[in-house]
């Protein structure tokens, strides 16, 4: 009898065993035995030919990945218009930001990432996407960004990047930043705070270093000709148990 793991792909539930093995790990997959339905615990179980095998659908599932959901909550929250605009997605990384706004209606999206090869082969494939990988966000070529954007400014910026602080990332793609524009950036205290205000497991230390991060991003805003509208909870925590914000400014 063949593993669930197997079974998975062979049905096309999962594009390949790594998937299917998140997914059973996740606890999302189940077979109907005996009239009730049973989750399936162990990628190695062995599954009876015939057994119906199903998934719990999850509101990630039509995105690339689970990281699109925080900028839809982030796009509810704020009533930011995605429709008809030209955007930038700083660390793009597999996407998932990017998948969010071309399926809010955004008529093109410029990526740039540090890394290579993460793009999901989906979002890669797009005519509405340009991706530059490989490329530091301190070193923005703005000539090349205005080149594969078509025009010299962008609607929106949405940005997501680890390891590094904003005041590093943000300011060299701001001066893209059309009036009126409008950035939406994910803000990730355990990059900001130091190494002193970083705990076991990554975590931040002192839950009363949030506010003096927010003084942080809003200072940044301010120097770069940005006025804050909102600064928020992320939807989602994030992958390490951090608690993540959100700031919404716009270039007036």
């Amino acid at each position: 009898m063949p593993r669930a793991d197997v079974v998975l792909v062979e049905l096309g539930l999962a594009p390949s065993r790594t998937v299917a093995q998140r997914l059973i790990a996740a606890g999302r997959v189940h077979v109907e035995r005996g009239g009730r339905s049973v989750t399936v615990k162990k990628s190695s179980e062995t599954l009876d030919a015939g057994e119906a095998v199903g998934i719990t659908p999850d509101p990630a599932d039509r995105y690339v990945s689970r990281g699109a959901l925080k900028l839809e909550g982030a796009l509810a929250r704020t009533g930011v218009s995605v429709s008809g605009r030209l955007a930038l997605d700083v660390g793009q990384s597999t996407g998932g930001f990017t998948d969010c706004l071309l399926q809010a209606g955004a008529t093109r999206v410029v990526g740039i990432d540090v890394g290579h090869g993460q793009l999901h082969p989906r979002i890669a494939d797009d005519p509405r996407v340009a991706a530059f990988e490989g490329i530091n966000a301190r070193a923005l070529d703005l000539a090349a960004i205005r080149a594969a954007a078509g025009q010299d400014s962008v609607d929106l910026i949405v940005c997501d990047v680890s390891f590094i602080s904003l005041t590093l990332a943000l300011p060299p793609a701001l001066p893209l930043l059309a009036p009126g524009g409008v950035l939406l950036s994910l803000v990730k205290p355990q990059f900001e705070v130091g190494r002193e205000g970083i705990g076991r497991g990554g975590l931040v230390r002192d839950a009363g270093l949030y506010p003096q991060v927010e003084t942080k991003i809003r200072i940044l805003c301010a120097e770069a000709g940005l006025s804050v509208r909102d600064y928020f909870d992320s939807p989602i925590l994030g992958g390490d148990g951090n608690r993540e914000f959100f700031v919404c400014a716009v270039r007036e």
